[in-house]
């Protein structure tokens, strides 16, 4: 596994052999919590898959919405299943590659269950309808402080291992495991920038366009620096072990390092193409995202070139099976990637199902695969035992693959089926599909194949705790696994130019931290301070406070996951939805809304264009508006009030963020609330609509109302 220069040292001698032990216990935990939170969100993204087929699903229960479980669904597999499997091969693999205990037990355990408990608050507040709005990012602003703390205690249980290391030299392993805490701290801590209403309540430090680009830099990010370097340097350190062969080079994984950590950081903005973000960062994300496919495919290639020798093998060990489709997978993603952020190909997959197809290539085949194998590899060596079943195991390796395809091939198709019909026009010039609707209604088949395809990617995932459970039944936890090696001696004589980093955790951390921070740099700064990339609108006008009330509602429900507010400068979006978007339309918007997926069509140009009783019997029964519709009904929203207490607080935190509400309007916000809200409720009232003042619809409405409005009037009035 190491490579070749690290295996030619003298032989210790006795006398300065140092006698320490691995802690298996830690690692245990961690694997155990992998699989159950695993499972779970598994689960809940079954049912999410299942509502998107059926509406039925949703089952009129707030709680048990799409848009309150798709978050749930993506924080669960990312940050439990995926948190949790990446923490359990650093915690093995780390003390090992270090010949060292870990710094801390007590720091360990902190960790473990204070991440677990930050999952357990996730699974509450989410539901609930707690969230910031953010993709990836919703959880509110505690439970994102309790982030940042637990992932500090494990970064210093991390390099303080390194600092008291007996191996001087860094594998490869630890450099992407130093690059991960230090690039996710970083993401976290910039994207969850928000001042505080209440202890459930918060709004982003950004609005509108700066708010897309940080939200898209965390957002990109996150993927790169949480679910793919993590587990490249698990990938550079079990797949040697079970392949029993060295990595196959040691200069390709010095570049595959460098580069990706350096390139991947500016890539975000491909998120955003022909949105309203300056033509610029659209640029640069588009250049560095092609640029990315070089270091990917360098990892990919060193992780499969390291089974050379030993590929007949795969035929019969399952963990070098998942290990195999895990690599291969990571590579039609990162492939698929670059190809998206072309703008004539993300001119036609965007907002549609491919998108979602190619992030469960790598959340299913990439991270799950490896995760699965890495765990196969860990439960008998732990528990000193043999596995369980090896006939299981390829159960669920056909279980799992079958799943992936049954999974992204429907959604594919979908994606394509939605983009053709989108931008269809008859001979005469007229939107083929002008109902958005007819759009949806076809995709429904590809859609109840996705949930089977969830079915038995689930089912396999039972399957492989089964095995796993009667693995560690047959055996015993080998708790605290002995271990010695010399201590490190005086200095050491630098051979190469890159051992001066390779041997020394801080300079890593710090250059690291370096090469992550020039991207981002370049692209916030001009954006925020650069106030061309922003033009003002003199039409656009602050939300009025029924109408922040409506923003919250439209948050809570988590709308934006089905519905954009960014019509891009295509024929076919301007016929079917009016004017594209201008930055300065979202100056005041805490957070952005743009979207990243249309199940529903854009609503950036809705206000105005149905009645109030339309949008009342719409959030009623979507059916009886829109006969066919898969969005469900929201009958609270009719029952529900608004508090109005923290009306004059939510103004006065507006205007802390810019937003030029007059000095004293928090004594009269109240008061144009109650207005507007009468004004609703009486247009209801003469269409047979009944509903009182302070009801969540009347404030939704008020919203919805309002979307494109004042941009609608600046055709009549310069930028500025």
């Amino acid at each position: 596994m190491i490579d070749k220069e690290q295996q030619h040292k003298p032989e210790a001698t006795k006398a300065n052999l140092e006698h320490f032990s691995y802690d298996n216990v830690i690692v245990k935990n961690f694997a155990i919590a992998t699989m159950f939170w695993g499972v779970a969100g598994m689960v809940v993204g079954l049912l999410v898959a299942l509502q998107l087929a059926n509406p039925i699903f949703n089952f009129d229960t707030s709680f048990l919405t799409f848009g309150r479980l798709r978050p749930l669904h993506t924080n669960a597999v990312i940050f439990a299943f995926v948190g949790n499997g990446m923490f359990a091969g650093i915690y093995y693999s780390l003390p090992r590659l270090l010949k060292a205990r870990m710094y801390s037990d007590l720091l360990g355990k902190i960790h473990f269950w204070g991440w677990q408990l930050i999952i357990l608050a996730a699974l509450i507040t989410l539901p609930l309808g707690f969230t910031q709005g953010k993709e990836y990012a919703e959880l509110e602003w505690p439970i994102d402080i309790a982030i940042a703390v637990i992932w500090v205690v494990f970064g210093l249980n991390m390099i303080m291992t390194m600092i008291k290391r007996r191996e001087r030299h860094l594998y490869v392993a630890i450099w992407f495991y130093i690059a991960t805490f230090v690039t996710v701290a970083v993401l976290h801590i910039v994207n969850s920038l928000s001042l505080p209403l209440s202890f459930f309540n918060s709004y982003s430090v950004f609005a509108g366009v700066q708010d897309a680009l940080v939200q898209w830099w965390y957002g990109h990010n996150a993927v790169a620096f949480f679910l793919t370097t993590p587990y490249l340097g698990l990938m550079y350190y079990f797949v040697p072990k079970a392949a029993n062969r060295p990595v196959y080079s040691y200069r390709l994984s010095i570049i595959h390092f460098w580069s990706l950590i350096f390139i991947y950081i500016w890539a975000g903005p491909h998120h955003l193409l022909y949105t309203a973000l300056p033509d610029w960062a659209q640029s640069l994300g588009t250049v560095f995202s092609v640029m990315l496919i070089a270091p990917s495919w360098g990892g990919m290639l060193n992780g499969l070139l390291t089974l050379r020798g030993v590929w007949d093998k795969v035929r019969t060990e399952p963990v070098l099976k998942f290990m195999v489709v895990a690599l291969t997978a990571y590579g039609m993603a990162t492939f698929e990637g670059p190809m998206l952020s072309f703008k004539n190909v993300n001119a036609i997959t965007h907002y549609t199902d491919w998108t979602i197809a190619h992030v469960h290539v790598g959340a299913l085949g990439w991270n799950g695969f490896l995760t699965f194998g890495m765990l196969y590899w860990l439960f008998p060596k732990m528990y000193r035992t043999k596995l369980h079943s090896l006939k299981l195991a390829n159960v669920h390796f056909w279980l799992g693959t079958l799943g992936i395809v049954f999974y992204v091939v429907p959604m594919y198709w979908a994606g394509l089926t939605q983009s053709l019909m989108w931008k269809d026009f008859t001979p005469e010039g007229f939107l083929k599909y002008p109902n958005f609707l007819e759009t949806v209604t076809q995709i429904v088949p590809m859609y109840m194949l996705r949930a089977l395809g969830g079915a038995l990617y689930v089912i396999g995932a039972l399957v492989a705790v089964y095995n796993y459970y009667m693995t560690a039944k047959s055996g015993s936890l080998l708790e605290q696994e002995e271990a010695s090696a010399p201590a490190l001696q005086g200095s050491h004589k630098v051979k190469r130019w890159h051992e001066w980093i390779e041997a020394r955790p801080i300079q890593m951390t710090i250059l690291s931290t370096i090469a992550i921070s020039i991207g981002g740099l370049v692209e916030f700064l001009p954006t925020y301070f650069v106030e061309s990339n922003t033009p003002t609108i003199t039409t656009v006008k602050p939300y009025t406070p029924l109408e922040l009330k409506g923003r919250d509602i439209y948050i809570r429900e988590g709308c934006y996951l089905c519905h954009s507010q960014m019509i891009r400068p295509f024929r076919s979006e301007t016929e079917r939805y009016g004017d594209y978007s201008k930055s300065g339309e979202f100056v005041y918007d805490h957070p952005f809304q743009w979207g990243s997926k249309r199940t529903g069509p854009d609503l950036a140009r809705v206000g105005g264009k149905y009645p109030d009783s339309w949008h009342y019997s719409h959030m009623l029964d979507p059916g009886s508006m829109s006969p066919g519709s898969i969005m469900p009904s929201y009958p609270w929203l009719l029952e529900d009030e608004i508090s109005v207490d923290d009306v004059p607080a939510q103004i006065n935190l507006m205007r802390n963020l810019g937003v030029p509400y007059e000095e004293g309007y928090e004594d009269k916000a109240l008061a144009d609330l109650e207005k507007q809200a009468k004004s609703i409720t009486e247009s209801l009232s003469k269409d047979g609509a009944e509903s009182a003042p302070h009801k969540e619809i009347v404030a939704l409405i008020a919203y919805l109302q309002r979307l494109g409005v004042d941009a609608s009037k600046a055709s009549e009035v310069p930028l500025k």
